[in-house]
């Protein structure tokens, strides 16, 4: 690897210069004060409040969430960084604890909102004064039906930090503590999770398979805790959705996406009826590496020929050209990440797996950690948390209410980036034999992206139901996980034994409820969104921009309502599964 470790970790100065700073100190305080103004100011009085008055209530609320925000962010990231360092656990523990008593302080002000009455809502979000602000009061009053009085809403909130939150917290700290020896080119090495996920593209089917079971038989081993923390979470959900009226398990994620439940079952039902073109190119795949039947463990295995390792300084540069490509301001926008130190990049005892992008508020900048160990894969991850990167700083138009994107949007310039990436790889290459790994990257990225999302997003769904009949035992999850797998599967792939536990390790179902099916809705949007982009060429530009540039200040159908999509046009989900389709039958004329 071509990066020092000085280098290889973030910077987080420009937040703070240490845990143990005074400016830190003074922002945890600064943050508790502005909160009892703004609720001795504001409770009781929000149903009074002329449209003027309204909206320097709502400025004076983002300026105190961006106080709040900032020390929280700070103390994840470093937590993120180091879940081992006692200091980072303690600050990481205030932090929630703190969160979690700022925001029953000001619970009041969205529940006073929520309980106007009809014609005194309408004649608010209806004034000029109020339109930069409109999407969020109407979002809010989407939870009308679903909430309760402030006293129970506090007491909801203050139970959570020993009841859900406290089963999230240990879930990232166990995980993230987990280490794993493993033999390697004759030699054993003490590797984490990250690493032995990186074998999964290693040329040696036995070297896949071992790493895999080596990587799954830790959560085994800990079956006792993850299958209480699961359901205690899903029990959690349940007995939530029972006090707020929801009608299914799905709902509030829906309520949150602004989507209809049909909208999302019809993106689902689509791609089900696609599933045969996920075993259309397994069975390509197994026939390119020469395998008899494809394992689990093979899917993601190097074409023969093709075991190319990427230095970061090579895949920094990639992502900047892919970019570039595209905007040269775009390519700018990246280049902030790599040269103000806002990428922490290599996989290290205690810290957290996977990949993410921190977007903050407004007035600072995001941050990304990877756990890069130099596969193609990897590329397509920088590239795509670094998309993330840039809708949080083209957000950053939008004032702190109106600067998260829905989550529907969320993955679109994530996602947008791998194709700006695969694109520029395959122009790069001349020989026509060289694109075939590309494009195996390329189509196994858009299987993980949706079809298995929507089986994560099916797994999710059924244990939700089966939970709410009574406690799950491992086995029990373990068997509803390989069932749903077996749906995509079929007879194409085999599942190693040790698969049943890939459930375990999955932070999604944890963190983010139902988050999975935003995955294949951005995957899908991306396709479409980039077909427009090569027919149009250089005028689609401002108009994709100007999706990133809105953050969360509209819908997600009214963002993309000028692209001419409609999410509730089936045929709209068919044209990426098309695009998956010719992929494929490129790749069958190559091989």
């Amino acid at each position: 690897m071509d990066i020092n470790m000085a280098n290889a970790q973030w910077d987080t100065g420009p937040l703070y210069v240490s845990a143990t700073a005074p400016e830190l100190e003074a922002d945890f305080s600064a943050a508790a004060n502005m909160t009892g103004d703004f609720r001795a100011n504001y409770a009781g009085k929000v149903a009074g409040l002329e449209a003027a008055e309204l909206k320097e209530a709502l400025v004076e609320l983002e300026r105190l969430q961006e106080t709040l925000v900032k020390p929280q962010t700070y103390a994840y990231l470093l937590f993120a960084a180091d879940s081992e360092n006692t200091e980072n656990k303690k600050l990481s523990q205030r932090a929630l604890e703190f969160g979690n008593r700022m925001s029953r302080e000001l619970i009041f002000f969205d529940l006073e909102l929520i309980a106007l009455d009809d014609d005194r809502f309408r004649e608010l979000v209806g004034d000029a004064c109020l339109a930069g602000y409109r999407h969020y009061l109407e979002s809010l009053r989407r939870y009308k039906p679903h909430t309760l009085p402030e006293r129970e809403e506090r007491l909801l909130k203050e139970k959570s930090l020993t009841g859900v939150e406290a089963f999230v917290h240990l879930f990232d700290e166990l995980s993230s503590s987990f280490r794993y020896d493993f033999e390697l080119d004759g030699e054993m090495r003490e590797m984490t999770g990250e690493e032995l996920l990186g074998l999964l593209h290693h040329s040696d089917g036995s070297v896949r398979e071992r790493a895999f079971t080596t990587f799954l038989g830790k959560f085994q081993e800990q079956g006792i805790a993850f299958g209480a923390i699961f359901n205690n979470a899903a029990l959690d959900h349940g007995q939530d959705l029972g006090i707020r009226n929801y009608v299914s398990v799905m709902e509030p994620t829906h309520l949150a996406n602004e989507l209809s439940a049909e909208a999302v079952e019809s993106l689902m039902k689509v791609s089900e009826e696609n599933y045969h073109l996920a075993r259309r190119y397994f069975r390509l795949k197994a026939q390119l590496l020469g395998l008899p039947e494809l394992k689990n463990t093979d899917i993601y295995a190097p074409a023969p020929g093709c075991e190319r390792r990427f230095s970061f300084s090579e895949a920094k540069d990639l992502v900047l050209e892919a970019y570039g490509m595209f905007s040269g301001d775009f390519r700018k926008i990246i280049d902030g990440f790599f040269s103000e130190h806002r990428i922490d990049v290599l996989p290290r005892p205690g810290k957290s797996g996977g990949a993410f992008c921190m977007g903050i508020s407004p007035s600072l900048p995001p941050f990304v950690l990877l756990n890069f160990t130099g596969n193609l894969r990897d590329v397509a991850t920088l590239a795509h948390e670094l998309g993330h990167g840039l809708h949080f700083t083209l957000a950053q138009r939008q004032s702190m209410l109106n600067y998260h994107a829905p989550l529907p949007l969320a993955e679109t310039a994530s996602v947008f980036g791998e194709m700006l990436l695969t694109r520029l790889l395959l122009e790069h290459e001349s020989d026509p034999k060289a694109k075939i790994p590309l494009l195996c990257a390329k189509i196994e990225d858009i299987i993980a992206t949706t079809f298995r999302q929507v089986v994560l997003t099916r797994f999710e769904e059924r244990f939700h139901i089966e939970r709410k009949k009574g406690l799950l035992s491992s086995e029990d999850i373990c068997s509803i996980w390989l069932e749903e797998n077996a749906r995509l599967f079929g007879d194409s792939v085999t599942m190693i034994d040790a698969y049943g536990w890939g459930w375990s390790y999955i932070s999604h179902f944890i963190h983010s409820r139902f988050y999975c099916y935003s995955y294949t809705f951005a995957e899908l949007l991306v396709l479409s969104l980039y077909n427009k982009y090569l027919m149009e060429g250089e005028p689609f530009v401002p108009r994709y921009v100007s999706i990133l540039e809105s953050g969360g200040s509209l819908s997600p159908a009214d963002t993309v309502r000028p692209a001419g999509i409609d999410f509730n046009d089936p045929g709209f989900w068919q044209e990426g599964y098309d695009v998956l389709k010719g992929l494929i039958g490129e790749l069958e004329s190559l091989i």
